[in-house]
């Protein structure tokens, strides 16, 4: 008697020795960015401070908005040292001078530097994470990229209470510039564009409503985490300051998990279905954090937020992905990333007016509220079978 087994296909294997040399860049921008984020502003003193971030997010935004093109014309890879050099080369001059002009100068050229790295990079990682796996390896790439902001942030402002600005600055701008040698090892054009597919251009994808309704979703989100990160030590009452310390540490543990697990979850299920309930437990989360003066209210408020940004990060990022042949990964982080920083920014803004008026905890309460307006394109994208947008 003979017995055949039936095997199932083996997963395509997750890391590779490319992706590792992407991580490596990934490393050296994350840090680059992250160890100056907060020391520029002290450097620049209070009146410097809002030009110098503002420059900088600015610059972010707007780059974003170019780097598709730039990446087209000019490749991944080259578009990848070109971001890298940008964002660290000017570290390395940030203290040469205290004139404002100048550190704003520095936050611009900065600026560019790191939309290159999240759109040429980002790209190029999509394209070495395999179809099957998309889902948990953008969860790993979150990780990846997100220890060393954890890590970075707040080792600048100790540096530089310690050791004074001009050594956080170098260590900054080495960062980024080392990180240039692990670039011509990783695939070269054909590798995100094969076949000689036209790009598609951020005009096209500005107007795929497959594309457009996931990044309104993740923006939402988005606001809330700006609100979050900027607002909460405020909001609390100092006799609390503990627990602020504590909440700001479980918001990004919390989402850190949650977009792991909706990764591996995607991967076997579909991220669509994922989008609704990621905005649902943000906006409760918003919610159950409105009770400032309640620190259990406090910690338990954060944890569901960072669930459910966890599990919209993951699932908004992998569908457009999904929606888009390769030559679109370019506008798909673009998008994306426009909508993190983009929401991030309008939430750190909007949120001061409301609560200027309404008081913290109205202010909370109405935010998780106006979220449920994204549920209209949540709803609409539970099915995955949006057209690829056109080349444009």
């Amino acid at each position: 008697m003979t017995t055949t087994a039936t095997n199932s296909p083996a997963r395509p294997r997750l890391v590779t020795r490319p992706l590792l040399l992407r991580f490596v860049s990934m490393v050296g921008a994350s840090t680059g960015f992250f160890l100056l984020l907060s020391v520029v502003p002290r450097y620049a003193t209070a009146s410097g401070a809002g030009p110098a971030t503002g420059a900088l997010m600015l610059s972010t935004v707007l780059g974003e908005l170019a780097a598709p093109r730039f990446v087209a014309r000019y490749g991944h890879r080259f578009a990848l040292v070109v971001g890298l050099v940008l964002l660290g080369a000017p570290a390395l001059v940030l203290t040469l001078s205290h004139d404002l002009a100048w550190i704003v100068a520095v936050c611009l050229v900065r600026g560019l530097g790191f939309a290159l790295t999240l759109v040429a990079g980002g790209a190029l990682t999509a394209s070495l994470i395999p179809a099957e796996r998309r889902g948990e390896g953008l969860a790993l790439v979150g990780v990846v990229s997100g220890v060393p902001s954890l890590i970075a942030l707040p080792l600048g402002v100790w540096l530089a209470t310690h050791v004074g600005y001009t050594p956080v600055a170098v260590a900054a701008g080495v960062a980024a510039l080392a990180a240039v040698a692990s670039v011509p090892g990783l695939p070269g054009r054909q590798a995100t564009a094969p076949g000689g597919e036209k790009p598609v251009g951020m005009v096209a994808g500005l107007r795929t409503g497959g594309l457009v309704r996931p990044a309104a979703v993740f923006a939402v989100t988005a606001v809330a985490t700006g609100i979050v990160v900027t607002f909460l030590p405020l909001a609390v009452p100092a006799a609390l300051d503990g627990v602020v310390a504590v909440a700001l540490f479980v918001q990004p543990a919390a989402s850190t998990a949650a977009r792991w697990a909706a990764g591996r979850h995607a991967d076997r299920h579909g991220p669509a279905r994922l989008v609704l309930p990621g905005l649902v437990l943000s906006a409760v989360g918003m919610l159950v954090t409105a009770a400032t003066g309640s620190p259990a209210a406090v910690l338990a408020g954060v944890a569901l937020f960072g669930i459910g940004f966890g599990i919209a990060q993951n699932a908004t990022l992998t569908l457009m992905y999904t929606r888009v042949t390769a030559s679109g990964y370019g506008t798909v982080t673009a998008l994306w990333n426009l909508a993190y920083d983009g929401g991030m920014g309008v939430g750190a803004v909007g949120f001061g007016a409301l609560a200027a008026w309404t008081g913290y905890s109205w202010a909370f309460a109405v935010t998780a509220v106006l979220m449920l307006v994204a549920v209209v394109p949540a709803v609409r994208d539970r099915h995955t079978d949006a057209p690829a947008p056109p080349s444009r």
